[in-house]
């Protein structure tokens, strides 16, 4: 899989951990920073990884900082993503399922290292149910987020 992955300085450890892993199960990661524990926003980091996601170069995403709050904030303002926080499997999995999520946002300091592999799999592991009714849901997402890309200047960066 290709997997987009990116923090800010309070998830870079676990970012890192989280990047080799994906590794060694064969995926293909990109690293959108941070690149070390300095000080950094969070929005330099969630907005290119969302938009990367979102353009098809990356068949979901990872985003971390200290709760995994701000990130998913900032993934979910970007036209055509999809970001839930998780920090448990089952969360995870169905986000997956029921919405088509297409980034995960986590916590770091929220999270264990081992529990947040789990999560990541879960996610990872987990593909689009469909069907009427979640079809039906996503639709009326996806309908929202073309009225609200409508409203907004191209300017904006979304």
């Amino acid at each position: 899989m290709r997997v987009a992955i990116g923090s800010d300085h309070a998830g870079y450890e676990l970012k890192e951990i989280l990047a080799e892993q994906l590794r060694e199960v064969g995926d293909d990661v990109t690293d959108f920073g941070t690149d070390s524990l300095e000080s950094c926003d969070y929005p330099d980091v969630a907005i290119p990884l969302g938009r990367a996601v979102a353009g098809g170069d990356h068949d979901f995403g990872i985003l971390l900082c200290s709760n995994g709050v701000g990130p998913s904030i900032v993934a979910n303002k970007l036209h055509g993503v999809r970001a839930a926080l998780c920090h448990d499997t089952f969360s995870a999995r169905r986000a997956r399922e029921h919405i088509d999520a297409n980034v995960l946002s986590m916590g770091a300091w929220a999270i264990g290292r081992g529990l947040a592999w789990d999560v990541v799999q879960a996610f990872r592991g987990a593909t689009f149910e469909g069907g009427e009714r979640h079809e039906r849901r996503l639709g009326k997402l996806n309908a929202l987020d073309d009225e609200l890309r409508a409203r907004t200047p191209a300017s904006s960066g979304s």
